[in-house]
């Protein structure tokens, strides 16, 4: 199998699919994989049902890993792309001890703490709005036995980030978020109907996602300097404060904000995706 163009050399899918071994891990993938044009074995990318189950698949190449339940209305993240950033921030923190981290936005899937968890034994907080979510991913990690790694808390106010969430005796090696995209609900539809044309009128729901994992009022930029500001209230709560940033042009505001708010540091992990580029902003005061 070809090397995924730029994953990070860490991460366990950087050789690209076995198929063979991903239906092992995952039997309910095999309806899903036919040989492709050239010979290959592959999946429908534009198939959701095909999508969310190949990343099980790859999710359960984790040998404590076993059940990963969530409703089709939430976004499925990509494997690979969510391992690389656990892998970058273990690379930020390679100097810690007893790593603890704040998973702002945990989502229905709980990822990026079952992931930091199984790859690193990281202790985690997942934060969420959304109710129904969290109740999704209390299911996982009771169902995976992770209670003892990861614990949940429910953010009231969706004006806030780190306010209601970060309590006095909390301390953190890092926080991390995947904020959202969009700056409103038709700007995410408008994107989804760009990306279903492209993919065929099969894929609508392999980007679904509800309100909040898709968009924020002012948008990515606007939940990005929220974010930062909120963290200035923080300082002494977290040793580093990281976020995916899509656009490019959101960094170089960030990291002037950045300073003017205190930050003795601002840095920007780049990450590439076979296609896709996206980065890291990183800040600590």
């Amino acid at each position: 199998m070809s090397k995924e163009k730029g994953l990070h050399p860490r991460n366990k899918f950087n050789t690209g699919y076995n198929f063979d071994v991903l239906v092992q891990n995952n039997p309910n993938l095999k309806e899903f994989v036919a040989t492709n044009n050239y010979g290959n074995l592959s999946i429908d990318f534009s198939n959701p049902k095909a999508v969310k189950e190949l990343n099980k698949a790859l999710l359960f190449s984790y040998k404590d890993l076993s059940v990963w339940d969530f409703p089709d209305e939430n976004l499925c993240p990509p494997i690979p792309g969510r391992l690389d950033y656990i892998h970058h921030l273990s690379d930020l923190l390679s100097s810690e001890e007893n790593i603890k981290i704040l998973d702002i936005g945990t989502g229905a899937t709980c990822i990026y703490p079952i992931l930091g968890v199984a790859e690193y034994n990281w202790t985690f907080i997942g934060s969420d709005i959304d109710l129904d979510s969290l109740d999704y991913a209390q299911d996982i990690i009771y169902d995976n036995k992770l209670e003892e790694k990861i614990t949940l808390r429910q953010q009231f106010n969706e004006q806030n980030i780190l306010k209601g969430i970060i309590e006095d005796e909390d301390y953190f090696t890092a926080t991390m978020c995947n904020p959202p995209f969009y700056k409103s609900a038709e700007e995410a539809q408008g994107a989804n109907r760009r990306k279903t044309k492209n993919l065929g009128n099969n894929a609508v729901r392999n980007f679904s996602g509800n309100n909040n994992e898709l968009w924020y009022v002012g948008g990515e930029k606007a939940f990005l300097h929220n974010y930062l500001y909120e963290s200035s209230l923080f300082k002494t709560k977290s040793k580093w404060f990281t976020s995916l940033v899509s656009k490019k042009e959101n960094i170089d505001s960030l990291e002037k904000s950045s300073k003017k708010l205190g930050a003795v540091e601002f840095k920007v992990i780049p990450m590439n995706q076979g296609n896709k580029v996206t980065r890291i902003a990183c800040w600590r005061f």
